[in-house]
């Protein structure tokens, strides 16, 4: 299929706020060995992307520039040594960067076919956060059925998704959030809502045996909080820190009641490690999708040229799931 020379992207035009996102034209990406392309008809919104725009979290070196980590669409050009993809297959991608665009290059490896029933739209918002799940609450936090876990930020793309996966997997689920309206997603989605502007999350945690695991985004003020929260033997996931990334900690606490602190980020990671996290999200997290399970839920939607006002509303406290980019009118 032949490709036109050039295409609309959303360009960073230097650190900043949203304002500094601008429509460009830009080369269409050449598929490397083992790369296909994709024409994008929508791309998920997500807070790195908010951090590589304020300059607080620059794209791998081979990566591109332009803003962008998940995405669905059609796949319109293979390059050497593609195997699973065909020209036209509709298909989801995690994305180096770029997913800001009418076209976007993806590892093979990272591609997923679309779940069956689902649209592009939602499928776009599923790579960058399933992947950060199940890396984080299953391959690295190692949560099983039965156990309590706790899932900051329960109305977060992250966390919405946390906790549907949890609960499929038979986990008990505890979900902290902002607000009655925002505490009655969590409870629709099958947590137990805390609010944490009124109650303290670490003491009912405590009174309800301790958290086995707890996914946590928000850092700074709450490791001391979480570690009272965590029962003994218990795992902190860490995953971003929108509150700080230093902290105090009581290592005799940590040592004596046997707790395990861990946590990852998914963009700097190789190849070869995102390709595993896409084979075990493809064999466990679309059969929980098929089953009626897991369900992606939207906050809003933006037309591509106009990401900077989708930048403004991740960025707002309101938001409740996935903010997406419609790429293709």
């Amino acid at each position: 299929m032949s490709l036109s020379n050039a295409m609309l992207a959303i360009e960073i035009q230097g650190p900043g706020g949203p304002d500094v996102l601008k429509p460009i034209s830009a080369p269409v990406p050449v598929p490397g060995h083992g790369q296909i392309i994709i024409r994008l008809a929508y791309a998920g919104v997500n807070r790195p992307d908010a951090l590589q725009r304020a300059g607080a979290y620059a794209p791998p070196a081979s990566a591109s520039p332009l803003p962008g980590l998940e995405g669905a669409g059609t796949v319109v050009a293979r390059g050497p040594g593609v195997t699973r993809w065909d020209i036209g297959d509709k298909v989801c991608a995690l994305l180096p960067g770029g997913g800001y665009a009418e076209y976007a290059a993806a590892q093979e490896s990272h591609v997923l076919p679309i779940p069956a029933g689902m649209s592009l739209r939602d499928a776009a918002c599923l790579p960058e956060t399933c992947f950060t799940v199940w890396s984080n609450l299953v391959m690295r936090g190692g949560l099983k059925a039965g156990e309590r876990v706790l899932i900051h930020g329960g109305t977060s793309g992250i966390g919405t998704t946390a906790i549907q996966i949890a609960r499929a997997l038979g986990a008990r689920v505890f979900a902290t959030a902002g607000s009655d309206e925002k505490c009655a997603v969590c409870t629709d989605l099958g947590a137990r809502a805390i609010n944490y502007k009124t109650e303290d999350f670490a003491e009912i945690l405590r009174a309800e045996g301790g958290a086995d695991l707890i996914l946590d985004m928000v850092g700074g003020p709450y490791l001391p909080r979480n570690i009272k929260a965590l029962a003994d033997d218990g795992r902190l996931v860490q995953i971003a820190f929108l509150q700080g990334a230093k902290v105090e900690a009581n290592f005799a606490e940590i040592m004596t009641r046997r707790l395990t602190f861990t946590g990852s980020t998914l963009r700097p990671q190789s190849d070869q490690a995102k390709a595993r996290i896409a084979a075990e999200v493809e064999t466990h997290v679309w059969p929980m999708i098929a089953r009626g399970a897991l369900r992606v839920v939207i906050d809003s939607e933006f037309p591509l040229t106009e990401a900077a006002s989708a930048h403004w509303r991740i960025e707002a406290p309101g938001h409740i799931g996935k903010i997406v980019l419609k790429v293709e009118e």
